[in-house]
């Protein structure tokens, strides 16, 4: 055999060497690793809703009368009671005005006196025939007419008193102040913004929910409909430490989004919750013929997600699954059935077509264990 011949067959033995390597390493059994069976449940779920966090009442503080302030009685930021005084506006005009009322008032009622006087000393003569009788009726229209008056004087006085009132601005109910535009001294007209006033003791959250969304909430029965409970989580994402319940629904649907709103209600003793602030509702939702499959049997492949499935021969294949619901630790699948086997543990440890023995582990078990974690 000269050397070349010699040559070729060194080669083709090496080759038949790596084939056998490679039919006996995709023949080659993994025992090790974890297999389950999907389990179908009806749970319910949060599903979370972008809010809007309103206090119960948030009214402006506006100066019923024109004036200067002459001093603001409170700081931005404070909790102030009912009744409490939040501004002066200077009331001297007013006062002047009350005086000058009241003025008027007091001899509107002397005239009135003194017409009645006359009106006595009208009848007498009347009587006497000493004069004709339509003196009498002028001297009772007079009085009639200054009896007029008196009622305008004292609607003048009533007028300028409740200006000078109104110089006093106070609180309208127990609340927190906002930010305060002007200092002392300022001029302000009648309708001018001096604050606004939030009571923050319970707020609403306003979200909005699709109808489609909407019937599966209904669906919760008469719970739903009288006091639902709702949880929020703040924009920081943690969870507020108070429950909520949905008190209302909008009669209607609106026709530009399809959507309707809820409002539910929140106790904000730590006054955590702020007038304009917002969050996310979690409210619960029924889903019903989904199949229960760990996260960690799922893999990504050029943005598609599979499982590894193992037929009855041990060899396993890609099955494709979208996660229609994330729950932790799980996702909540259709497509799938009791008789599907899906690798648990080690998908980056195999590929499709290789064949497992695997140790079976139940999904309730795997499903109690994370409930640990």
């Amino acid at each position: 055999m000269n050397r070349a011949s010699k040559l070729v067959l060194c080669m083709g033995i090496i080759l038949l060497q790596a084939c056998g390597t490679k039919n006996e390493s995709n023949s080659q059994e993994i025992s090790s690793l974890e297999v389950s069976v999907p389990i179908q449940m009806d749970t319910t779920i949060s599903q979370e809703f972008v809010a809007d966090i309103h206090a119960i009442n948030n009214v402006e503080i506006r100066a019923r009368v024109k004036g200067y302030l002459d001093k603001i009685h409170v700081d931005e930021g404070k909790a102030v009671r009912k009744g409490q005084v939040l501004f002066t506006i200077n009331n001297l005009e007013y006062l002047a005005e009350v005086m000058r009322a009241k003025s008027v008032l007091n001899q509107t009622m002397a005239d009135i006196k003194a017409e009645e006087l006359e009106l006595i000393n009208t009848r007498l003569l009347v009587d006497r025939n000493v004069i004709a009788k339509n003196q009498l009726s002028i001297a009772l229209a007079k009085i009639e007419g200054l009896k007029a008056k008196k009622e305008e004087a004292e609607a003048h006085v009533k007028a300028a008193q409740l200006r000078v009132e109104y110089s006093s601005i106070r609180a309208p109910f127990d609340g927190i102040v906002d930010r305060l535009p002007f200092k002392s001294g300022s001029l302000v007209d009648e309708g001018t913004l001096l604050t606004t006033l939030s009571d923050t003791k319970n707020v609403f959250a306003y979200f909005n929910v699709s109808e489609k969304e909407y019937l599966a909430f209904a669906e919760l029965g008469e719970g739903f409909k009288n006091n639902t409970a709702v949880t929020l989580l703040l924009a920081n994402g943690d969870l507020y430490p108070h429950t909520g319940k949905v008190e209302t629904i909008e009669g209607e649907f609106d026709k530009n989004t399809g959507n309707i709103a809820f409002r539910a209600r929140f106790d904000n003793p730590e006054k955590l919750l702020k007038h304009g602030s917002s969050g996310r509702v979690q409210m619960p939702k029924k889903v019903n013929g989904y199949w229960l499959i760990p996260q960690k049997a799922v893999f990504e492949i050029q943005e598609k997600n599979y499982v590894f499935v193992k037929d009855k021969t041990g060899m396993l294949k890609m099955k494709s699954l979208v996660p229609e619901i994330r729950m932790p630790h799980f996702y909540l699948v259709k497509g799938f059935n009791s008789a599907d086997t899906l690798l648990v543990e080690g998908i980056q440890l195999v590929k499709q077509g290789q064949k497992i023995k695997g140790e079976y582990i139940p999904m309730r078990r795997i499903l109690e264990k994370s409930k640990t974690l």
